[in-house]
């Protein structure tokens, strides 16, 4: 299963990257805001159809409500990615927009790790790790030249 996980994980990763370079278009073609609502409508349609397709029906869906409020964060924090690659990729280009990107979530991924929070494991910031990111973050800081 640790397979297929890192399988979605890479996938995820081609996906992102071309969600970069197509959201940068599509904001410059129709308007940011509008580009953003289209892509989210997509998302909630195509997401309605997984579930339905995997489930048979709507499933849990109706537990939502039952959920602490702070794990909505999850669309919230999809809105602002989708929000600000469609912002970024036109101005600074698409490596530079994926490599701050990634550097961002390899940084708060440590922190969230770190500290344990919204209930994960703790795991400690050791030197490879925070070598990593001081790579990853100067990595993204020269993108940024064209």
């Amino acid at each position: 299963m640790n397979a297929v996980a890192a399988l979605f994980a890479v996938l995820a990763g081609l996906a992102g990257g071309i969600q970069v370079a197509v959201m940068g278009r599509f904001g410059g073609r129709i308007g940011v805001v509008e580009a953003l609502v289209v892509a989210t409508s997509i998302q909630l349609l195509l997401g309605v159809c997984v579930l339905v397709a995997v489930r048979g029906g709507i499933g849990h869906l109706t537990s939502f409500t039952k959920a602490p409020p702070w794990m909505w964060l999850g669309g919230l924090m999809g809105l602002i990615v989708v929000l600000a690659i469609t912002v970024a990729q036109p101005r600074i280009g698409a490596a530079a927009t994926i490599g701050i990107l990634i550097a961002g979530q390899l940084v708060m991924g440590a922190v969230i790790d770190r500290f344990g929070l919204f209930g994960v494991e703790q795991v400690g910031i050791s030197w490879p790790r925070a070598a990593g990111m001081i790579l990853l973050a100067a990595g993204a800081a020269l993108s940024l030249s064209r």
